[in-house]
């Protein structure tokens, strides 16, 4: 039975860049963030029903969502958060779950889940062992402020609103240090996909 495993860790932790390492050695992955915004495409039940509740102001003039504008509505209100999130995470759920039962059937030993919000949103339970990308918090700013173009202060309030780096190492199952050289990362993969290959032919020993 193949293994599926949860690669999460914090804003600009370089999760796609492990992602495709391990891709590159045979082990196919789903992406949550890509599912994420699936739901929310034209012609989505989810997308009509935001546009219902909050109107034309979320909508670019393509009909697709304005992201930026719904990020403002929601991250000022509590309610409405929450709101959106009952009515795409469950949408969100139902697709990865068929995405990896693809993937499972298509004969993959193991199968990534890479989400940002692994713990967060419950999706932990999808998964057989989750695998925590991490770097010093310094490097995740100083990432976010390059990558996004914001200040140095909004990049750390960025990573200040996640998950605390603490808690997430505590419930990892494995940890990849993510702050040294490609050529380490890669050796760390190389490392990790041979304890899940081994993990799925003797499942009793872990």
């Amino acid at each position: 039975m193949a293994l599926i495993i949860g690669l999460t860790g914090g804003i600009a932790s370089g999760k796609s860049t492990v992602a495709r390492a391990f891709a590159a050695l045979g082990a196919p992955w789903v992406d949550a963030d890509d599912v994420a915004r699936e739901v929310v495409a034209p012609g989505e039940p989810a997308l009509a029903e935001i546009a219902k509740r909050f109107g034309a102001r979320v909508l670019n003039d393509d009909g697709t969502l304005n992201r930026r504008e719904l990020r403002e509505i929601v991250f000022a209100d509590e309610g409405e958060r929450r709101w959106l999130e009952s009515v795409t995470h469950p949408r969100i759920r139902e697709r990865l779950i068929a995405h990896l039962e693809r993937l499972v059937a298509d004969g993959a030993p193991y199968v990534l889940l890479v989400t940002p919000l692994l713990f967060e949103s419950g999706q932990v339970e999808m998964v057989d062992r989750a695998l925590v990308i991490d770097v010093p918090e310094a490097l995740q700013i100083e990432r976010t402020a390059a990558r996004d173009g914001v200040d140095a202060d909004q990049a750390r309030r960025i990573v200040a609103a996640q998950m605390p780096r603490a808690e997430r190492l505590a419930r990892a199952d494995d940890v990849l240090d993510n702050g040294g050289s490609e050529a380490e990362m890669r050796r760390q993969v190389a490392e990790l996909d041979r304890r899940y290959r081994q993990l799925v032919l003797t499942p009793h020993r872990e």
